[in-house]
């Protein structure tokens, strides 16, 4: 009896590339998609394998080409990236030459001295691991995920050369680095060979660190800017409009970056408001603060996090409405500042 494979082969939408816009990296010749998608949450181990496959797909035929990893995704740590590579393998691979993928290093990974920091020796044995749980022979950008102050920023910059050098990735990043450590990676790097891509940070309404000072570094050196958590954890959504619902990242005491401490009724009022302007721009909350971020001209590209492929549709649907009046800037701002 012959059955039909229950897992056909893949097949990209044909017109993938037709409706998302691709910003130039900097002075670089990179492209990058305007959203990029995050595997920090929803593809570890502990996650469905199904849901992931499904995800990635959804946001590969919607035209993100840009998938984001690090070596501690998870939970556990390396799980995303293991996830990544048996996607990758199934059904993604015949497309690895339209795809630009990306890894990291730098917060704690595995015990001891070794396991954590801007070290040489941890930088590349991380990138190595990585490699071989994503199943790739390099990486498109290799980024030092924080700088470590314990480390010689020379040593870590002449790791991420030597990354470069010895083939396991063709670009490389910084990721949650100061104006100053950024402007030292800057020349570093400049003056070993291999210039410095591109530079990821938190950035969103209410997260707004970046403008003092490192949006001037990107555009005064033409760094490319990728931007993570848009949407403040999920805060900027309307799932906090009536205080914090059951069964959201908030309410799990095990989140570090959104939970009820970090969640005051004043914040919660400028959500109401930010949610009614979007609805005059016919657009959700999630959606504007997405365009938000977009809207800052130093700004690349962001990435975006999901758990679900409506949630990548809808953040997609953002770039359909990406310009702002000055007039609305001037409101967010003023509810920002209120």
């Amino acid at each position: 009896m012959i059955k039909n494979d229950p897992n056909p082969q893949y097949s990209a939408n044909s017109d993938r590339y037709q409706n998302m816009s691709y910003p130039r990296c900097g002075h670089s010749g990179i492209r990058l998609p305007s959203l990029s998608l995050g595997l920090w949450q929803n593809f570890g181990a502990v996650d469905a394998l199904s849901n992931a496959q499904d995800m990635l797909h959804k946001a590969f035929d919607l035209g993100i080409n840009h998938f984001d990893l690090a070596n501690n995704y998870g939970p556990p740590f390396g799980s995303a990236e293991s996830t990544f590579g048996k996607i990758m393998a199934k059904s993604l691979k015949p497309y690895r030459d339209e795809l630009l993928i990306s890894s990291k290093a730098g917060y704690d990974m595995w015990a001891g001295p070794y396991g954590i920091g801007g070290s040489r020796k941890y930088l590349v044995s991380s990138c190595d691991q990585s490699l071989k749980r994503t199943g790739l022979e390099y990486f498109d950008v290799f980024y030092s995920h924080c700088f470590d102050p314990d480390t010689p920023i020379e040593e870590t910059m002449q790791a991420l050369d030597y990354i470069v050098r010895s083939g396991r990735a063709l670009y490389v990043g910084i990721s949650n680095y100061s104006p100053i450590h950024t402007k030292q990676a800057i020349r570093i790097l400049k003056e070993l060979g291999t210039p410095l891509l591109i530079s990821q940070n938190r950035y969103s309404m209410f997260e707004r660190g970046i403008e003092e000072g490192l949006t001037d570094v990107f555009k005064d050196e033409g760094l490319g800017s990728i931007v993570f958590s848009p949407l403040a954890q999920g805060f900027l959504t309307n799932k906090y409009l009536k205080g914090i619902p059951e069964g959201s990242r908030a309410s799990r005491s095990e989140q570090i970056y959104l939970n009820p401490d970090q969640i005051s009724q004043d914040k919660i009022a400028k959500v109401i408001e930010l949610n009614k302007l979007a609805e005059q721009r016919g657009q959700s909350l999630a959606q504007m603060a997405v365009a938000w971020v977009l809207s800052n001209e130093a700004v690349t590209s962001a990435i975006i996090g999901a758990s679900k492929i409506s949630q990548i549709e809808d953040c997609v649907a953002a770039l359909d409405c990406a310009d702002f009046t000055a007039e609305e800037l001037k409101q967010i701002n003023s509810i920002l500042e209120g």
